[in-house]
């Protein structure tokens, strides 16, 4: 994140300070909030100065912005950045999640300016709407396609790859959170999770899980003994930590193995997770806690995508198996 600051003006650095110390945000959120408003100070620039188009969209200096600059902020110019984004410019067409997520970027940093450091008085995103987005139902893997998927693992670190589907597919972890656990964070039968915003909880660990992990350890390398690796739990054949990718890896692998779709990843086994916990009596808010959903709009999701469950509500209806009496 070095390089963002150098690049950063002071008015945006404060914001990206308030959001990595006070609200203690993942250095990930923070580098998207920076790109994003690099992105739409970058589109001012040019707005308001047509001779920057001239210039190419990535090598615009936003160094020079400060409290005059985005105090001039107008609604229509936000409207018309998201418009800038959906026509193609300057990286390809954005999707309706990409602009979501720049707006939300938008709205959070004249929010700060307003309430929190008293620098403006009028907020232009006041009135602002959101990109519609476009809502798709999660993808999963039924019961017997995720028992497909576990009996498939094979290779020379199959006992820690099934361990760590096992994980995926019962605790409903995401990915960044299983390469973060380490050795200690396993108590008994539960397992300390720190999830986004550094956020953490704690899970259960049922017995498959324990069974898996207990294999796992036995045959666990002793990591490096920097920091960064000694307590992890997952560890490559460099005796480090697993990285995200490689644990996208791991699924992938054991996917095709299992000839399933090579579409799903590592979210997508916490989405089957999810399923066959709501299709199997864990209630909505207890679903909620277990993923480390912060809203529980995020979890009501679920709530819609099981035809089993649909079918067996209509089946249920008592005029079910009324029909039309014949004459």
């Amino acid at each position: 994140m070095a390089k963002y600051w150098q690049e950063s003006p002071p008015i945006l650095q404060e914001f990206l300070n308030y959001h990595a110390s006070i609200l203690s945000h993942s250095a990930k959120t923070v580098d998207e909030y920076f790109l994003d408003l690099r992105s739409f100070f970058r589109y001012l620039k040019v707005r308001r100065n047509p001779a920057l188009a001239q210039t190419p969209f990535s090598e615009i200096s936003i160094l020079d912005v400060d409290l005059e600059f985005v105090s001039q902020t107008q609604l229509s110019e936000i409207y018309g950045f998201l418009t800038f984004l959906s026509g193609g410019a300057p990286a390809g067409k954005a999707e309706s999640s990409t602009r979501a997520r720049k707006c939300a970027s938008i709205r959070s940093f004249y929010h700060y300016l307003c309430v929190h450091a008293h620098q403006m008085e009028q907020d232009p995103t006041q009135s602002l709407n959101n990109p519609k987005l476009r809502k798709t139902l999660p993808r999963y893997l039924s019961l017997s396609e995720s028992i497909q998927l576990l009996e498939a693992v094979s290779g020379p670190n199959e006992v820690r790859d099934y361990c760590i589907l096992t994980l995926f597919l019962n605790c409903g972890l995401r990915v960044g959170e299983l390469v973060g656990l380490n050795v200690q964070d396993i108590r008994e039968d539960t397992v300390r999770v720190l999830g986004k915003g550094n956020k953490e909880r704690q899970l259960y660990l049922n017995e498959a899980c324990l069974d898996a992990i207990q294999a796992y350890l036995v045959v666990r390398p002793e990591p490096k003994e920097e920091f960064r690796h000694k307590n992890a739990l997952f560890v490559s054949r460099n005796k480090t930590r697993l990285t995200t990718r490689a644990v996208e890896n791991i699924v992938q692998k054991a996917v095709r193995q299992a000839g399933l779709d090579p579409k799903y990843s590592p979210h997508k086994l916490r989405h089957t997770a999810a399923t066959l916990m709501l299709n199997h009596g864990v209630d909505i808010r207890t679903l909620q806690d277990v993923l480390g959903h912060e809203n529980l709009g995020t979890t009501q999701i679920y709530t819609h995508i099981s035809d089993a469950n649909m079918k067996q509500a209509v089946e249920a209806n008592p005029l079910s198996r009324v029909k039309k009496r014949e004459e």
